[in-house]
């Protein structure tokens, strides 16, 4: 079995004028992984995904596609595709149209278009003026056009921006399936639920840098507490309860950000101390009707490693 990584990069640098945009960062993506990236505005993710699609080129560092080294030059290996910024459409075509025109390029016929289409959803209006559409189904026609080529690496920039349940189940889809037929796809993304979903590993930028990069499981069991909301049928024993469990803090009057339902308490602490909660409150013979987080743990982990970066006086947008 071939072990050669979607992406290696090493000590990866990019500026725009005196701005760093990314400093000094190193990456491994392997195949058959959807690895998400993360970070607060102006981060460096858009810059980060720039080059993995030959669209920018390092300052400094090396950066390895596919098993190949990507030298100081825009371009990189066949078997790329995805898009930053939005896809990039034709409006006053339609969806059939705008992929006939990229099959044609790369060299693919009919079939690949029609089946793209069918992928994400689209070949209802497949023949409608792409002009009309909505952000999501721009979004959904976007990631078609990546497919057209079966690409090795997938690399999406918000591509659940716009996107209603019903086309984010069939973009989740996708990109599950093609994770699991071998391919390495990169998200980027805002909506951590996407991500927890999606993602087996995950990088977290801030001011350029990475300040965390590994699985996701790894990220939430080294998370900070969090709090929980625990529903049970009597609420006073399970209070008295979760103040006799060691690790356990129940929230104060002062956490009104936190709204509690009268069967609901809101409780701080670790993974394992909620365990020996819930132990103890079924030993006491109060039913647990309800446990989850006020906050996921992936977000919760992206505030703890990236809060003293949340406001940023300049973005990588601002930079174009």
């Amino acid at each position: 079995m071939d072990h050669t990584p979607a992406v290696r990069a090493r000590g990866i640098s990019k500026s725009f004028g005196d701005v760093v945009a990314l400093d000094n960062v190193d990456l491994d993506i392997a195949v058959g992984q959807a690895h998400g990236l993360i970070g607060p505005n102006g981060a460096g993710k858009t810059t980060l995904l720039g080059l993995l699609l030959g669209l920018a080129v390092a300052d400094n560092g090396d950066l390895e596609v596919l098993g190949t080294r990507v030298s100081r030059i825009l371009a990189v290996p066949d078997g790329v595709a995805g898009f930053v910024d939005g896809p990039d459409l034709y409006p006053s075509l339609t969806p059939r149209q705008n992929l006939s025109a990229v099959a044609s390029l790369r060299g693919y016929g009919a079939a690949s278009v029609a089946e793209a289409l069918e992928e994400v959803g689209l070949t209802e209006v497949a023949d409608d003026r792409v002009r009309g559409f909505s952000l999501g189904m721009r979004q959904r026609l976007g990631l078609a056009a990546a497919l057209i080529t079966r690409p090795r690496l997938l690399v999406l920039d918000e591509p659940a921006n716009g996107l209603d349940p019903a086309g984010s189940r069939r973009v989740h889809e996708v990109i599950t399936a093609l994770a699991a037929a071998g391919s390495a796809v990169v998200l980027s993304s805002h909506r951590m639920d996407d991500l927890a979903a999606l993602c087996s590993e995950v990088t977290i930028l801030a001011t350029g840098r990475v300040v965390f990069s590994g699985p996701m499981s790894k990220l939430e069991a080294e998370g900070a507490e969090l709090d929980y909301r625990v529903r049970t049928s009597d609420p006073s024993a399970a209070r008295r309860v979760a103040s006799e469990t060691p690790g356990i803090r129940l929230a104060t009057g002062g956490d009104t950000h936190l709204p509690q339902a009268p069967d609901t308490l809101v409780v701080r602490g670790p993974v394992p101390a909620l365990d020996e909660l819930v132990v103890r409150l079924v030993g006491a013979g109060v039913a647990v009707r309800g446990l989850a987080p006020v906050m996921a743990p992936l977000e919760a982990a992206f505030l703890a490693l990236t809060g003293s970066h949340a406001e940023l006086t300049t973005s990588e947008e601002d930079l174009r």
